[in-house]
């Protein structure tokens, strides 16, 4: 599988070359999104990136700089789906699982898309709600939900708001921590994982470089993404932390438009 960033910014202002937090994973012809912040359809389609291959969307939680680019996601497909020139169009029998912990994320999408030009594009899409364990599994892809503690704890009888994810494939794995409230939050998760995604946009580079070392057994590499404002003020000072750490082989920080074999 292929892992792409389309955006490895927290949600600060705009900042030059990072858009917020968006990753595409490409296997077997089919396309998994996590998170969507703004630009993240653009980003994908200008790298060659096909948005008519989506088969799932997994979103971590309801803040904006992961959630923006929905509707302009929907959108792309819309329109890809419209200039392709095929009959029938290829996204005819296409059919979408979209993972939020927050529904009224989907209804307001609904209602931008709704009247628009080609919005029967909807009906291709089924809203679920993710909870503890696996939420997806075919074709030999799985992706495990495991809830964190970002947002806290929520009232009785409303859905757990915000979660981490673990993706599985091939003999590989991947973990993503969307926001969360402590590294500790994806203990559940992230023992043996061979590409561990942690956000620094709450977190210090050496907090999360230490519960990596000092917490989790085993695991292959770190990547930083989702930025804070000390990462993408000093880079290259903020890596050298998580390499007094870690090593010189086993971090990196994530950049927009990096691909990744895994």
């Amino acid at each position: 599988m292929k892992l792409t960033f389309l955006g490895t910014c927290a949600g600060t202002e705009p900042m030059p070359g990072r858009m917020h937090s968006s990753f595409v994973i490409e296997r077997k012809g089919s396309l998994f999104w996590f998170d969507a912040g703004e630009g993240c359809s653009r980003t994908a389609h200008l790298l060659g990136i096909d948005a008519l291959q989506t088969r799932a969307i997994f979103l971590t939680h309801r803040h904006i700089d992961h959630t923006g680019g929905l509707p302009l996601l929907v959108s792309t497909i819309r329109k890809l789906n419209d200039v392709a020139g095929q009959d029938p169009p290829p996204f005819t029998d296409k059919h979408v699982d979209l993972f939020c912990p927050e529904p009224n994320i989907w209804e307001a999408t609904k209602f931008y898309l709704k009247d628009y030009k080609g919005g029967e594009i909807l009906e291709h899409f089924e809203h679920k709600l993710p909870s503890d364990g696996v939420v997806f599994d075919e074709d030999g892809f799985r992706v495990i939900a495991s809830r964190n503690y970002h947002l806290g704890e929520p009232e009785p009888g409303q859905p757990w708001p915000s979660f981490s994810y673990r993706i599985e494939a091939d003999g590989k794995s991947v973990v993503y921590s969307g926001d969360i409230a402590a590294p500790e939050d994806v203990s559940p998760i992230v023992e043996g994982a061979d590409l561990v995604l942690m956000e620094t946009g709450h977190h210090t580079v050496e907090a999360i470089a230490e519960y990596m070392r000092d917490s989790v057994g085993s695991f292959g590499k770190l990547s930083y993404t989702h930025h804070g404002r000390a990462v993408l003020a000093d880079p290259v000072g903020e890596f050298a932390k998580a390499q007094a750490i870690l090593g010189a082989d086993r971090a990196f920080l994530a950049e927009d438009e990096m691909s990744i074999d895994i």
